[in-house]
């Protein structure tokens, strides 16, 4: 029997207490919870609803929730086990160093050390340094992911498709402008060669952006989940910590991009770039939100965006190509007519973009909910 049966089951006129029976089925939630409200964010995700606290004449969930903590506390609950011994604070501040410093930081600089080595080698040894870059970079960005306040609560199964259109586009943000800026005057007539002069230049200032932001990503996640926390602590219902968590999500995603800015700014100055602001801060603002949801467990919606963002994208290259077919002319004009009135980074920035926005608000209705922020209770 589900939940929301038993529930049923335990609310029909029959029923003695029904109250002690929802307390003997979420026992460990109501005997580990701080307060009330992580009890009421419990039930929430349990699909325990005002509705449904009504049967227990209740006026909602969290008025439920607060005599399920009354009664725990009073007369079910065990004592605790004393807390275990607290870390030194040396041992402390040397995991905050690592989760918070070293690993996110990793990424970037690897990314950096590459594009240098790019620029200072030829020939062979450049491939080398390229396919050692991209190594070392991916199994730092793995490492970041895993450990830290990147990684994410619960074991997600891997998204394989997620993580390929993950590296499209990046790798478009490497590659794409070049290619669709040659492609549009009838190129390339090569592969890249490694430099941003060359028939099909390479863009690599928003890529070493791109991994540096990692670090600002992790601080924004660790700000966020210690917020929150404190939300928790004193809100006193669930729409009372919604309200509250919403405007700092907004805010906290608008100091990431500007910690993009910052860094795709000084990154293109640094490698003489031109700067590739809005296309940048589009596809920064789409991976942060992606992860930010899988963080939580809601990996199904940056799993779907980011594969149509990537579809699209290799899509309107296709047409590109496409049209030097005969007859196909057409199939290039609007593709053509966008990068002529603006730019190459038009299309990146357009798709990033959207994908960008569908995600903030798909993010803002679901990490407002106090249930996505309370651990799941252990299997009984």
């Amino acid at each position: 029997m589900n939940d929301l049966g038993a529930l049923h089951h335990s609310t029909r006129p029959g029923a003695a207490d029904p109250v002690k029976a929802l307390l003997h089925r979420h026992r460990d939630l109501c005997e580990q919870a701080v307060d009330p409200l992580e009890i009421a964010a419990g039930l929430e995700a349990h699909g325990i609803t005002d509705r449904t606290a009504a049967r227990f004449r209740h006026r909602d969930v969290f008025s439920l929730a607060e005599e399920l903590y009354a009664r725990v506390s009073r007369d079910d609950a065990a004592p605790r086990p004393a807390p275990a011994t607290t870390t030194p604070r040396t041992g402390a501040a040397r995991t905050v160093l690592v989760l918070l410093v070293l690993l996110p930081g990793l990424p970037g600089a690897l990314c950096a050390a590459s594009a240098v080595a790019l620029r200072l080698t030829h020939g062979e040894a450049r491939v080398y340094t390229a396919a050692g870059g991209v190594l070392a970079v991916t199994l730092a960005l793995h490492a970041a992911l895993r450990r830290g306040p990147l990684s994410a609560r619960t074991e997600i199964p891997a998204h394989s498709s997620a993580a390929s259109w993950t590296c499209w586009l990046i790798a478009y943000t490497l590659l794409g402008d070049g290619l669709l800026r040659t492609a549009i005057t009838g190129g390339p007539d090569g592969l890249p060669d490694g430099t941003a002069a060359g028939d099909w230049p390479l863009t690599v200032a928003p890529v070493v952006a791109l991994a540096l932001s990692c670090a600002p990503a992790a601080w924004t996640a660790h700000i966020l989940a210690a917020r929150v926390r404190r939300r928790l602590e004193s809100s006193r219902g669930l729409e009372d910590f919604a309200a509250s968590v919403r405007p700092l999500l907004i805010a906290l995603f608008a100091l990431f991009l500007g910690a993009v800015a910052v860094l795709v700014t000084a990154t293109s100055a640094l490698l003489d770039e031109p700067l590739a602001l809005p296309s940048t801060l589009a596809l920064g603002g789409l991976l942060f939100l992606a992860r930010l949801l899988t963080i939580h467990g809601f990996a199904h919606a940056p799993k779907v965006i980011l594969t149509l963002t990537a579809a699209a994208q290799l899509t309107a290259l296709a047409t590109l190509f496409t049209a030097r077919l005969p007859g196909c002319d057409a199939l290039a004009t609007p593709l053509q007519t966008l990068s002529t009135y603006w730019s190459p980074a038009a299309l990146p920035t357009l798709t990033c973009g959207a994908a960008s926005l569908l995600l903030l608000i798909h993010t803002t209705r679901k990490l407002p909910q106090a249930s996505t922020h309370i651990p799941p209770e252990p299997p009984r």
